[in-house]
């Protein structure tokens, strides 16, 4: 991805080292929670599984496992966890999204209100409860902020085995998905749905909503790549992560086995499909996840 030397977001908050912001008892389920069986694969599921979603899996005294990398043919600037061009490389990823949304809602005749991406290191305090960097990146809808700690594009990279730079974008323009979805209203509707429904109701719910997710951060690589930024294998980065955090591949990788009543995301099939979808038509109106079968 070209991004060196280009615009980057005002709209971020660095929270690393105040300690984090958040004693005793863990962390709080702010909106859902994830199933399954014992402490090795409730570790897998909290950086894996939740790591996409819109809020943090429950997780208590977990750390997040920093292991050595991998080493990738194509290696993108966050693999270390250092701030040095992560920060940097992050911020131009945000403004990106800006310019993208900014002129999509103004199409639609309303206003794209930015979010604020916030970094953190091992353990932060959000709106919508305490989360630890085992968490993953999630988004907020109660205070409207994104939030991240670095060292996730390491484990994107050695345990995803998703490396590259655009791989990393993708998580960033998937949580902002979350926000634009949240702006139209789709949050609030889709979460009063699931605190209705039976528990694979609810999931089945939350599948649709990640995967339109999905296809929102392929109408940011749309029109990023309309605008010239985006470079070969690229794409083919970004499609190889949306593979990688598939629930069945997940279940299969942790557990041996896949149930996809627990399914909260959505397969590999279909997170490369509706990623691609809004990648390819560039339209809005392609990203419905609600309607039909998937």
């Amino acid at each position: 991805m070209e991004w060196r030397g280009r615009r980057e977001s005002s709209n971020i908050e660095d929270r690393r080292g105040s300690g984090g912001g958040f004693g005793g008892g863990g962390m709080r389920i702010p909106i859902r929670a994830g199933g399954g069986g014992g402490i090795g694969l409730l570790v897998i599921l909290a950086i894996l599984w939740i790591g996409f979603g819109i809020n943090p899996l429950s997780v208590i005294g977990m750390d997040d496992g920093s292991g050595t990398t991998q080493t990738a043919s194509r290696q993108g600037p966050g693999v270390s966890g250092t701030a040095d061009e992560t920060d940097n490389f992050v911020a131009v990823v945000l403004a990106d999204t800006e310019d993208v949304w900014n002129a999509r809602f103004s199409q639609m005749g309303s206003t794209y209100r930015e979010p604020t991406l916030v970094l953190f290191d091992r353990q932060v305090s959000s709106a919508c409860g305490n989360a630890t960097s085992a968490s993953g990146p999630f988004y907020c809808p109660n205070d409207q902020k994104l939030y991240l700690d670095l060292t996730f594009f390491r484990q994107l990279q050695g345990q995803l085995n998703a490396p590259g730079d655009f791989a990393q974008a993708y998580v960033v323009a998937h949580e902002v998905g979350h926000h634009v979805q949240n702006l139209l209203g789709t949050l609030g509707k889709t979460t009063q749905l699931r605190q209705q429904s039976s528990e694979a109701d609810a999931n089945a719910i939350s599948v649709r909503v990640e995967l339109q997710a999905d296809c929102y951060a392929g109408i940011w690589a749309h029109d990023t790549q309309q605008a010239g930024f985006v470079e070969d294998g690229d794409v083919e980065e970004a499609l190889n992560a949306a593979s990688q955090i598939g629930d069945d591949t997940l279940q299969e990788r942790s557990q041996g086995t896949v149930v996809p009543d627990s399914f909260t995301h959505g397969t590999s099939a279909q997170r490369v499909e509706w990623f691609r979808r809004g990648l390819t038509s560039g339209s809005m109106e392609q990203c419905d996840t609600f309607q039909g079968r998937l």
